[in-house]
């Protein structure tokens, strides 16, 4: 983890600036019109989707314009706040995450801004300028105290002339993505500034950052993560940061840790995480560090590959509030940690992680008098016992993670007493015994509860309703069964759930699937779970493995951006009636294995994906299948004449698998069973009606070759659909045989000839498209094609140049 640094000048300033500098309504001085004409140009230029500038119009109140602060006696231009609070938003609703994004500010920046000759204060971070360049002009706008452009997507170059800015106080250009910078001399001459961030930017052969920034004699904050920074040839400056609270040098390519850090006694927060540092705990941690940096609040030391014993180095830190000290090889008994921390920072610490070391022994019960602890981080050690009682008297304790060690023995019921804990992760231990009701008494705010492989029991009261509303719940291997867990029921907001392994037995029950619409990872798996599924909620992930489960019989994955090609898993659901995969991003060739292994399919939807190659004859084995939609592919072969073996398109059902179920299944458990089909050109939702819906699409495709004759002996099919391929060749005859049928479409083809006499025979015809083909002749005497009521609506489904023997002959009815 990387904990955030502390940045106190910065909320300081943006606090001050922003109370001397708001327009007063009543003031007497008006805004001056040159700065308002070089605020309208400025927004020209602006992409503005979420309408943040609508109130920057000619003609209104200027003081009432979004973002802009004048001053109060002379009318000029003082700030412009048009920044985001936040780079990345934790917002969990699509919506609003949606909402956040819009809100961006892009397009370029006019040098209209140049105009405003008084303006101090300058905010665009966490917009979005799509790789632009920072202006070069911006280092000519010389009364700016405070510039922020962080994280609004600059790049190329960071322009020297921003060094002319010399009553700089804040300058923030981190995050963002600037090419290799080979000096940072130009910073040397901002003797004002208090604040520089240039985080991310690629400083490895600026090798003079550390003599640049070390002329800034007002220097309280120094940001230079992830900046490929190494200390070579450093350990001979002479470093006289004097006014230095915040240095931050995490994320990067530091081999020791810099030996002038411990001569700045004003330092509040160092940040160190994830360098290139080896070996031992230095020397200097106990000799130096102790004595200079008794100020320190915040200290980063994670993943610097530090080795050895680390308590000793801590024992004098009397003001640590955020110690990080994981990803290490801290070789030591844990509770020396813990009671080398309570004798200097027992009231004071807020953060502790030291977690992905090799700490062993056990937890000792001072790690209950840490009054103000808020998060804990000990996963991934070789910590063995029990988690103490008096983990229960950390009122403050929001995140504990004491996952994958080794401990053992029952849960304390005093964990129910942490009222402020969100976050509890106790996966991947030894933990034993039953939990009760007890054990969550108070936990009102826990939002995630990862358990997983423990050796837990928990069977509470069936009439037990959690106090917790949590989004992610783990309890993998657990003695929960063998009915299925009825206070889940009451967790409306999951997201994530696992309780696979857990000896539960029955079915699953209805109000079960209605708990979330949108699960990102749902594990079942490896229980007694017995009753058939036929709903399953939009998941990313969906494990149903080693049930009892039958009657798995409708599988609905559409328009869930799946890739790849179909999962064999699939070929298990020997019971499936209905497979609809359609609008996602499937590859590859169709399965043979369908026409094997789902026997029973009678609707089989493939529509809109991206399937290539042919269409395996092993279709053809599926004789219950009465809708086939592999539409809008990339299939190309011919028509398998083979589909005259669909023998439920080809005579009248009696009793089909679907009116069977409609007229047996139980009102009170029953899962709704339906299709969204393609029928009569248009898309529908059948239910009760499916069992007499019967159609073939496979439209959009590249199927070469003749229409087969065989199609003619679907006698049973309402709908035929081969538009957009290459089909060649005439219309067979036979189709006419097709005397229920009620949609044709072979437009988009290559056919020629005529339209075959018995087509006399379609009585139900009632959408017929054969546009776009080499078609010559009348329409046959005595068909429903000549007893439309609006004859125009057909004559448009003829009328193309390579029909117009066709046309004329509507025509002639119209008439």
């Amino acid at each position: 983890m990387r904990a955030v640094t502390i940045s106190l000048f910065g909320f300081l300033l943006v606090i001050a600036a922003t109370i001397i500098s708001f327009c007063d309504r009543n003031s007497n001085v008006l805004c001056i019109n040159s700065e308002r004409q070089a605020l309208l140009k400025f927004k020209q230029h602006l992409i503005d989707r979420s309408n943040r500038l609508s109130s920057w119009v000619e003609g209104e109140d200027c003081c009432e314009w979004f973002g802009v602060f004048w001053n109060n006696f002379t009318g000029h231009v003082k700030e412009l706040h048009l920044g985001l609070h936040s780079s990345s938003p934790d917002i969990e609703l699509d919506d609003e995450r949606d909402a956040y994004f819009r809100s961006k500010l892009g397009g370029k920046i006019n040098p209209s801004l140049i105009e405003l000759k008084h303006l101090s204060f300058l905010d665009l971070s966490n917009n979005d300028f799509g790789g632009l360049a920072i202006p070069e002009f911006i280092g000519s706008m010389k009364s700016l105290t405070y510039l922020n452009l962080s994280s609004a997507k600059f790049s190329r170059a960071i322009p020297h002339n921003l060094g002319n800015l010399l009553k700089l106080h804040y300058l923030d250009l981190g995050h963002n993505s600037f090419f290799e910078a080979k000096t940072l001399q130009w910073v040397s001459g901002l003797s004002s500034l208090q604040y520089l961030d240039l985080s991310d930017a690629n400083l490895t052969k600026a090798t003079d950052w550390l003599q640049a920034t070390n002329k800034l004699p007002s220097l309280v904050e120094l940001h230079l993560s992830d900046c490929s920074l190494n200390n070579n040839d450093s350990s001979s400056i002479s470093v006289n940061y004097t006014s230095l609270a915040v240095l931050d040098l995490s994320s990067n390519m530091l081999s020791s840790i810099p030996t002038w850090i411990f001569s700045l006694r004003s330092l509040v927060s160092i940040d160190l995480n994830s360098n290139a540092v080896e070996g031992a705990i230095p020397n200097g941690f106990q000799n130096i560090w102790l004595s200079n940096l008794n100020q320190l609040q915040f200290l980063g030391l994670g993943d610097v590959g530090l080795k050895g014993n680390f308590s000793s180095a801590i024992g004098n830190l009397s003001s640590l509030t955020h110690l990080d000290v994981s990803r290490n090889g801290i070789d030591q008994e844990v509770s020396e940690i813990i009671e080398s921390l309570s004798r200097c920072s027992l009231d004071r610490l807020e953060l502790l992680n030291i977690a992905s070391n090799k700490l062993s022994g056990h937890l000792p019960d001072q790690l209950g008098q840490f009054k103000n602890l808020a998060y804990l981080f000990l996963s991934r050690n070789s910590i063995s016992g029990p988690i103490p009682f008096s983990i229960g008297k950390l009122p403050s304790l929001k995140l504990l993670d004491v996952s994958y060690n080794q401990l053992n023995a029952t849960l304390p019921k005093s964990l129910g007493q942490l009222r402020n804990l969100e976050h509890l992760d106790i996966s991947n231990n030894m933990l034993e015994g039953n939990l009760s009701e007890m054990h969550f008494s108070n936990l009102t705010r826990l939002r995630l509860f990862w358990a997983s492989n423990n050796m837990i029991t928990f069977k509470p009261n069936p009439s037990w309703i959690p106090p917790f509303h949590c989004e992610s719940i783990e309890l993998r291997n657990w003695h929960i069964g063998p009915q299925f867990p009825q206070w889940l029921q009451f967790q409306k907001n999951l997201s994530r759930l696992d309780i696979s392994h857990a000896e539960i037995s029955g079915v699953i029950p209805t109000w079960f699937w209605s708990l979330s619409t949108q699960f990102e990872y749902l594990n079942l798996s490896h229980n007694h779970l017995v009753g058939g599924i036929s709903y399953l909620p939009k998941s990313r992930t969906v494990d149903l493995r080693s049930n009892l489960l039958g009657g798995i019989e409708s599988l609905n994955l559409r328009n869930n951006n799946l890739f790849g090609e179909v999962p064999s898993i699939l070929q298990h659901l020997a019971n499936l009636l209905i497979l609809d995969l359609s609008e996602n991003q499937l590859t590859g060739s169709i399965p043979a294995w369908i026409g094997d292994k789902l026997l029973g399919l009678v609707v089989l939807n493939l529509r809109s994906n991206k399937f290539q190659a042919y269409i395996p004859d092993q279709i053809c084995a599926l004789n219950s299948l009465q809708f086939l939609d592999l539409g809008y592919n990339n299939i190309s072969g011919a028509i398998p004449k083979c589909f005259s073996n669909l023998s439920a398109m080809a005579t009248k059902p009696i009793n089909g698998i679907l009116d069977r179920l409609v007229l047996e299944v139980d009102p009170s458990n029953w899962f709704y069973l339906g299709a969204l089909l393609v029928m009569r050109g248009r898309e529908d939702e059948y239910s009760t009606t499916l069992g007499l819906v019967t159609g073939i699409d496979l439209s959009g495709n590249s199927l070469t070759g003749e229409i087969p004759r065989e199609l003619g002996n679907l006698k049973e099919l309402r709908s035929l659909y081969l538009s957009g391929n290459l089909l060649t060749g005439q219309i067979p005859e036979n189709i006419g045989n097709l005397e229920v049928l009620e949609s044709l479409d072979l437009s988009m083809n290559r056919l020629h000839g005529e339209i075959p006499s018995s087509f006399s025979n379609l009585n139900f015809l009632n959408h017929f498209n054969v546009s776009y083909n080499n078609l010559t002749g009348k329409i046959p005497s005595g068909t429903q094609l000549q007893s439309f009521d609006n004859f125009l609506t057909l004559a448009i489904f003829f009328a193309d140049l390579q029909s117009l023997k066709i046309a004329a002959a509507i025509a002639k009815h119209l008439n």
